[in-house]
């Protein structure tokens, strides 16, 4: 069962109990499901009764005690566990781990999208400022992913080297007033704090990357620091990671072994690295629902310094044969790759196999 799979399940278990009488709210749309934190046991947590505790007038633990027999009786579950003020912590049958890096792998850049055509239609419209479309853009491309078609109008005709340097499309239409459609997001106004230098010089990478990693609200940094290749630059941290990985799976096949998903337990750092892959759904349809692609960078490099301490553990070392736990660490790699190469398409940005 992966994450996507289970979130569905929990979101079962409260319909069962709402049909039942035993609560009394409103279904929520998705039920947040991620590796458990401290205090916490099993594969995956949850923390659903805190969030549905305050309308139905009960207690987060109560909730929970309500929700726990229908989960315990979900096929693909082992043991539901309360833990703190009203957690709910899942232990999975056949491995969750190995579910996740098995979904990653087989949906590529897709891993955390949602269907074609399932999420309405949307309109954004910003003013003509560079940063204002590049963001817009991105915008765009998250919303697209989660399933809507969107269009982008601007105040004024954009820049030529917006597109031919920043990749702004070039079917940007002109504002003539009108409202946009129905869906998620209505005439939604995209405007940032503007750029206060020139882009266009950092070039397409570095340039989207420094408008899109601030918070809107925030001041960009338009300088070469984005250019320089070193850990302090979050864009190299990122690129590297993402390279890195691609080097083990290149070193492996040099050692005659391929990825293959399974139990990456003792391998150091590899708990840390899971949350954070199987949080990437999540963070996409937050970033999208926002509008709010920064969330999206700052989530790509969180998985950057998850897999980077994680890689050493990888391939064998001195005369050691490669054997399951090499394969299996090898494949939660080469998912966090994928994940930070789709990541980074999102945001219009290449995601090279060598840096």
């Amino acid at each position: 069962m992966t994450p996507v799979e289970l979130s569905r399940t929990v979101l079962h278990a409260v319909r069962r109990a709402v049909d039942a009488g035993e609560l009394r709210v409103a279904v929520p749309e998705r039920a947040v499901v991620t590796v458990p934190g401290p205090g916490g046991c099993g594969d995956y947590a949850t923390n659903i009764a805190l969030q549905l505790a305050r309308p139905s007038g009960q207690t987060p633990r109560r909730v929970a005690e309500i929700l726990m027999p229908r989960l315990a009786d979900a096929e693909g579950i082992g043991e539901v566990v309360v833990t703190g003020p009203g957690f709910i912590n899942i232990s999975l049958r056949g491995g969750a781990p190995a579910a996740l890096v098995g979904e990653i792998l087989r949906r590529g850049v897709r891993y955390g999208r949602a269907d074609e055509g399932s999420a309405g239609g949307a309109r954004l419209r910003c003013p003509r400022e560079v940063r204002a479309l590049v963001v817009a853009d991105a915008a765009a491309r998250l919303l697209r992913a989660q399933g809507a078609t969107v269009r982008i109008v601007c105040d004024g005709r954009p820049e030529d080297a917006w597109g031919a340097v920043l990749g702004v499309p070039a079917d940007v239409e002109a504002y003539d007033g009108t409202r946009g459609p129905g869906g998620p997001v209505r005439d939604a106004v995209v405007r940032p704090v503007p750029a206060p230098a020139d882009p266009v010089p950092l070039g397409r990478d570095a340039g989207r990357w420094a408008l899109l990693y601030p918070a809107a609200h925030d001041r960009p940094r338009i300088d070469g620091e984005h250019l320089v290749q070193r850990e302090g630059n979050p864009l190299f941290r990122v690129r590297y990671a993402h390279a890195r990985t691609r080097a083990l799976v290149r070193n492996a096949a040099d050692l005659g072994f391929a990825s293959e998903a399974g139990d990456v337990a003792g391998a150091p750092g590899s708990r840390e690295l899971l949350a954070v892959l199987a949080d990437h759904p999540r963070v996409l349809g937050a970033a999208a629902r926002d509008r709010a692609p920064d969330r999206l960078a700052r989530h790509l490099v969180a998985v950057a310094d998850a897999v980077l301490p994680y890689l050493p553990a990888v391939l064998p070392r001195g005369g050691e044969k490669p054997s399951a736990a090499h394969r299996a660490r090898l494949a939660l790699a080469e998912a966090a790759g994928t994940v930070l190469a789709g990541g980074l398409s999102l945001l219009g940005i290449d995601a090279p196999d060598h840096l």
